[in-house]
């Protein structure tokens, strides 16, 4: 499985919390609905020190469209550097245009956007950048010896964080009208035993 492998089709919501007055106090549902890594470059919680590591980012920046500030369905799960670079641009919405057959991670790190929307999101978020490339590029060699030579470790660093959110401890103040996305929550799978090393 590659580390970099973007979602074969466009993302489905699970969940849909209402309510909450500031945003951040959608960061467990968020954690839990991008699966604990970046929607853009697919950085993952497991491979950096998470606090300060990720941020809340509003689809339709709040500069255009204040009223979307803690609009669930507006935010997206994505790291600092990705949500700093993106800024207040308007780009192509990466659940429907960042999928396997629209981008592709290379061996060498780069990535192939097979599409003008994919083209758009790549180019503004600078995601072919050297410094990226060669990340991705190590982290792929990096992880594709660990498979080989230590495949427990490489199931710590493609899985999922120890501290996944309860969600049936929340309670948004709207309520939450995605009820039946809480059981395929990944802390509920995990509780289930269904939730593989890697996924």
């Amino acid at each position: 499985m590659s580390p970099f492998a973007y979602p074969l089709h466009a993302h489905q919501r699970r969940h849909a919390p209402r309510g909450y007055a500031r945003y951040e106090s959608y960061r467990d549902w968020l954690r839990d609905e991008f699966a604990f890594r970046c929607v853009y470059c697919l950085n993952r919680e497991q491979w950096v020190n998470v606090k300060g590591a990720f941020a809340i980012d509003h689809f339709v920046p709040t500069s255009i469209n204040p009223s979307l500030v803690a609009d669930y369905d507006n935010l997206l799960y994505a790291c600092v550097a990705c949500n700093l670079t993106r800024g207040n641009h308007l780009i192509p919405n990466p659940l429907e245009h960042l999928l396997a057959s629209t981008v592709e991670v290379q061996a060498d790190g780069s990535i192939l956007a097979r599409t003008p929307p994919a083209e758009v999101i790549v180019e503004t978020l600078h995601l072919n950048d050297r410094e990226y490339i060669s990340r991705r590029g190590q982290m792929i060699t990096l992880l594709g010896e660990l498979e080989r030579r230590r495949p427990d470790l490489h199931a710590v660093w493609l899985g999922y964080p120890d501290d996944l959110p309860d969600l049936t401890r929340l309670r948004p103040p709207g309520g939450n009208s995605r009820i039946d996305g809480i059981e395929l929550s990944h802390f509920a799978r995990r509780s289930r035993g269904e939730l593989r090393a890697k996924d």
